[in-house]
C-alpha cells in the first residue's frame, strides 16, 4: 500500500527520530562489545596453548563468537544509516509539504487526498479565488493549481519510494536467520537503493513494467540529488561507458519497438530522461560534498571513453544485424540534464567535426522500414535519434556554460577516436561560422526507407537540426536552459555571451537568405532559407537583450543609464538590429516573445524615471519622458511590418497564428519585466501568482497591442498602412505612464496629462519610423 497525502501529513517523524537514536546507541555498544571481543577475547584465545578437545572447539568457538559480535556491529550500524537517512528525508519531504499546502490553502485553494499518493487541489468558494477568470472565462487559477498539485503529489510519490526502500534494507541487513547476523552492509539509504537499482538493471529488458516503473521511480527521485551520490555509484555499478551504452540501447529498442505497448514505451521515455538527469549529475566534477564529507562524481576518463566509443559499433546481444555508433546511443541520454563543459564541449565538438566531415556518416546505419519512434530517442522530440548532431545540440540548450564555452571559445580539433588533434586547428573560426556556412548540410533524421514518400514529414524532420541549434543558441547567450521557467535575476550576460549575440545579429542581418520562409514560392528571387526553423529562438534571444536592441534604435550610448541592459553591453550597430528584428519577427512566436519584452522593457525604464523624478516632475517634462518609449515603439514598428509580411508576402501564419501565439507566451512579460532594469523582482516560475499589479496590467496590454496590430489585404496592397499597429503601439506606451499614476496620487492633472500626450505623440511617429526602415530594408 502506498503511504498517502494524508500518512505524511499526519505521521509523528519523531517516533522514527527516537529510534534513530536509540540505534545509534545500540551501534555505540556494539562496536565497543566488538573492539573487547577482538582485542580481548581473542587475543587471549590465540595465545593459550590448548591441548585436547580445547584445541580444536573452544578456539573455533572462540573466533565464531567475535566474529557474530562483527556482524551484529555490522547489521546494526546498516540500520542506523539507513534509518537516519530515511528520517532526514522524510523531514524533509514532510516540511516541504505542509508549507506547499499553507500556501495553497493561503491564496484560497483546497487540497484533496485522493486515497492514491496524489493530489487534487480546488477552490474554496468564500475565498474569493474562485472569480479569477480571463476576459474569456477561462478559469486563471487552473494552471497555478495543478502546480500544487503536481507538487505535493511528488514528494507524496518520493516519500513513498523512500519507505519501500527502507524496508527493503532493513530486511536485507537482518536477512532471514535468527541465529546470523551482518547480511548486508549499507552505509547509506543510498548505498541500498543502488542495490536495488543495478539489481533491475542487471535484467535489462527483461524487466516487466512494474521492475521498470520502480528503477524509474529510483533514478527520478535520487538520480540528481546534489550531492551526485547515488547518480555515480549506479552508473559505476553498470560498469563503466560501454555497459551504459549497451544497457541504455537495449532498453530503449526493447520499448520503442512495434510491439512494445503503450506502457513500455512511456516508461523508456522516462528511462531516458531521468537517466540522462543523473549522467549529467554523476559526471559534474563539482558536485558538493555528501553527508559523509566525500565528492561523488564519475572520473574525467568516462568523457573520453565516451568519444572512443563514439564511433564504434554498440552491441548488447551477440550477433546482432544492425550495430548503432556509441554516439546514437549516447545521444539519447544526453539530450537531457544540464552537463558539465569539461564533459559535453568535448563531445559536442567531436560530434560536430565528424558530421562536417561526412553528414551521412550516423544515418548509414539507421534501421530503415521502422517506426519513426523506434530508436535511442524515445521521446520522439527532434528526430529519431540517429543524428548525434541534434541531440548534442539539444544537451547545449540544457547545459548554458558548456554552450557559451561551446560557441564563444576558440575550436578544438579532435581525431577520429575523440582524442585532441595535436596541433592542428580547425578550417573554421567558430561553430558559428560553420553551422551558418551555406555548404552546411543538415540531414533528415527519420527511419523510414523512402524519404522523400512523405514530403511533409521529412520536410519536417531536416528542420530538426536547425531548431537543435537554436535550443544551443538561446542556452549559450542567456545563460539558462532553453526551456526552463525560472529565471534567476543574478544571472547577468558575461562579456562573452554579449559578444555572441552581437555576431549573432551581424550574421543574420548581413545573411537574410538564411532565414528567410517563402513557403508557397509567391515571391519571385525568394528561396526558403536553412535556417528559418530557428527564428523562434533568435526571437527569445532578442527578447532576453531587449535593452540592448532598445540602444540600438535611435543611437543611444553604450553606456547608458536610461536604457540599461542585463551584464554586458552587446553594442549592437543599428542597421543590423533592426534587419534582424525584421527577419525574425515573421515568426508568430518569435513577434510575440520580442513584443512582451519590448513592452516589458519600456514600461520599467518609464517606471523608473517617474518613481526618480517623482514630485518633481512637472508639464514641461513631457518630452523626456516622451523619449523613453521611442526605441520600443520604434520596435513596434518593425515587429508590424514583418507580421505583415507574412502573413501577405511569405504566406507563412495568419493573424490568429499570432494571436494565439501571444496568447501563449504571455509569461515572456513575468519574465522580462524589470530583469533588465531590476526594477522589479521577476517570479521565479511563470507557475507562481504574478509578483505585484504590473505583470497583470502589461501581460493585458501586451494581449490587446497584438490583437489589434492587423493589417488588411486592402491596406498592404495600398501601401502597407499600419494604422492599427500604430494605435496599439500608442495606447500601450500610454498604458505604461498610466499604470503608474494610478499606483501613485502626487501627480498634478496637468502634468499627467502632457506626459501621456507626449508618450502618446512619440510612439506614433517611431512605430512608423520601425515599419519604414523594416519595409525599405527587408527586401520585400
Amino acid at each position: 500500500m502506498s503511504i498517502s497525502y494524508g500518512d505524511l501529513m499526519q505521521v509523528d517523524l519523531g517516533k522514527l527520530g527516537t529510534a534513530v537514536s536509540d540505534w545509534q546507541k545500540v551501534v555505540s555498544n556494539l562496536r565497543q562489545l566488538e573492539t573487547d571481543a577482538r582485542d580481548g577475547l581473542k587475543k587471549k584465545s590465540d595465545r593459550a596453548r590448548w591441548e585436547g578437545v580445547n584445541a580444536g572447539v573452544t578456539r573455533k568457538f572462540v573466533d565464531k563468537t567475535v566474529k557474530e559480535f562483527a556482524d551484529l556491529h555490522t547489521e546494526a550500524n546498516s540500520i542506523f544509516q539507513v534509518l537516519e537517512d530515511a528520517h532526514r528525508e522524510l523531514v524533509g519531504l514532510q516540511k516541504g509539504v505542509r508549507a506547499l499546502t499553507a500556501e495553497a490553502k493561503e491564496k484560497g485553494y483546497t487540497v484533496q487526498d485522493n486515497g492514491d499518493g496524489t493530489v487534487s487541489v480546488g477552490v474554496r468558494p468564500e475565498s474569493g479565488a474562485d472569480a479569477k477568470k480571463g476576459k474569456d472565462g477561462k478559469d486563471d487559477t487552473k494552471a497555478e493549481r495543478q502546480h500544487y498539485a503536481d507538487s505535493i503529489t511528488r514528494k507524496v510519490a518520493h516519500a513513498h519510494d523512500i519507505d519501500v526502500s527502507a524496508k527493503l534494507a532493513l530486511k536485507r541487513a537482518h536477512g532471514g536467520d535468527l541465529y546470523n547476523a551482518g547480511h548486508a552492509k549499507y552505509d547509506s539509504l543510498n548505498d541500498a537503493q543502488v542495490e536495488r537499482a543495478l539489481e533491475l538493471a542487471k535484467k535489462r529488458e527483461d524487466m516487466s513494467d512494474r521492475e521498470l516503473a520502480e528503477l524509474n521511480r529510483l533514478l527520478r527521485h535520487n538520480g540528481r540529488e546534489r550531492d551526485g551520490e547515488f547518480a555515480t555509484e549506479f552508473f559505476e555499478g553498470l560498469g563503466g561507458p560501454r555497459q551504459t551504452l549497451e544497457f541504455y540501447a537495449a532498453l530503449s529498442s526493447d520499448g520503442t519497438g512495434q510491439d512494445a505497448s503503450k506502457t513500455r514505451l512511456a516508461a523508456v521515455q522516462d528511462l531516458q530522461k531521468y537517466m540522462g538527469h543523473a549522467l549529467a549529475n554523476a559526471t559534474d566534477p563539482y558536485t558538493p560534498q555528501s553527508v559523509r564529507g566525500d565528492r561523488q562524481h564519475l572520473p574525467s576518463w568516462w568523457g573520453s571513453e565516451f568519444r572512443k566509443l563514439g564511433t564504434q559499433e554498440i552491441e548488447w546481444e551477440r550477433g546482432m544485424w544492425s550495430k548503432p555508433y556509441g554516439y546514437q546511443v549516447l545521444g539519447g541520454l544526453l539530450r537531457y540534464g544540464n552537463y558539465d563543459p569539461a564533459f559535453l564541449t568535448p563531445i559536442a565538438e567531436h560530434i560536430t567535426q565528424l558530421h562536417q566531415d561526412d553528414p551521412q556518416r550516423f544515418l548509414s546505419n539507421k534501421p530503415a522500414g521502422s517506426d519513426d519512434r523506434y530508436g535511442f530517442n524515445p521521446s520522439g522530440k527532434l528526430g529519431s535519434g540517429n543524428d548525434p548532431l541534434n541531440s548534442v545540440l539539444e544537451a547545449l540548450g540544457h547545459s548554458p556554460e558548456a554552450a557559451e564555452q561551446f560557441f564563444t571559445e576558440k575550436p578544438t580539433a579532435y581525431n577520429e577516436d575523440g582524442t585532441i588533434k595535436s596541433g592542428a586547428k580547425t578550417d573554421f573560426k567558430s561553430y558559428l561560422d560553420l553551422f551558418t556556412g551555406k555548404d552546411f548540410e543538415w540531414t533528415i533524421d527519420r527511419n523510414t526507407a523512402n524519404v522523400l514518400h512523405d514530403s511533409e514529414a521529412s520536410a519536417k524532420a531536416l528542420n530538426h537540426g536547425p531548431n537543435a541549434l537554436g535550443h544551443a543558441l538561446e542556452a549559450a547567450t542567456t545563460g539558462r536552459p532553453y526551456d526552463s521557467d525560472v529565471v534567476d535575476p543574478s544571472v547577468k550576460h558575461s562579456k562573452a555571451q554579449a559578444e555572441l549575440v552581437h555576431d549573432i545579429v551581424e550574421k543574420f542581418a548581413k545573411n537574410p537568405d538564411l532565414l528567410t520562409h517563402n513557403m508557397n514560392g509567391d515571391l519571385k528571387d525568394e528561396e526558403t532559407g536553412p535556417l528559418y526553423a530557428l527564428r523562434d529562438s533568435l526571437g527569445n534571444i532578442a527578447a532576453d537583450y531587449m535593452g540592448d536592441f532598445q540602444r540600438s534604435m535611435y543611437l543611444e550610448s553604450a553606456d547608458s543609464k536610461v536604457f540599461p541592459v542585463n551584464g554586458a553591453p552587446a553594442s549592437l550597430e543599428s542597421g543590423q538590429a533592426q534587419r534582424f528584428l525584421g527577419l525574425v519577427g515573421q515568426d508568430p512566436d518569435a513577434y510575440s516573445a520580442i513584443t512582451a519584452a519590448q513592452q516589458a522593457y519600456t514600461t520599467t525604464v518609464v517606471h523608473d524615471f517617474l518613481e526618480a523624478e517623482a514630485k518633481g516632475l512637472t508639464a514641461e517634462d513631457d518630452s523626456r519622458v516622451g523619449h523613453l518609449v521611442a526605441p520600443g515603439a520604434a520596435i513596434a514598428g518593425i515587429m508590424s511590418n514583418s507580421r505583415a509580411d507574412a502573413i501577405y508576402d511569405y504566406h507563412t501564419a495568419s493573424d490568429a497564428e499570432y494571436n494565439e501565439a501571444v496568447a501563449n507566451n504571455a509569461k515572456w512579460v513575468g519574465r522580462f519585466l524589470g530583469l533588465g532594469t531590476g526594477a522589479i523582482p521577476p517570479p521565479f516560475s511563470v507557475a507562481a501568482e504574478p509578483v505585484n499589479w504590473l505583470v497583470e496590467d502589461v501581460t493585458a496590454s501586451v494581449v490587446k497591442s497584438v490583437e489589434a496590430d492587423t493589417t488588411d489585404e486592402a491596406q498592404h496592397a495600398a501601401g502597407k498602412e499600419y494604422s492599427k499597429g500604430r494605435i496599439a503601439a500608442m495606447q500601450a506606451s500610454s498604458q505604461a505612464v498610466n499604470s503608474f499614476f494610478q499606483h501613485h496620487q502626487e501627480f498634478d492633472q496637468e502634468t499627467m496629462d502632457a506626459i501621456d500626450r507626449a508618450v502618446r505623440t512619440a510612439a506614433g511617429m517611431s512605430h512608423s519610423d520601425g515599419a519604414q526602415w523594416n519595409s525599405s530594408g527587408d527586401g520585400t
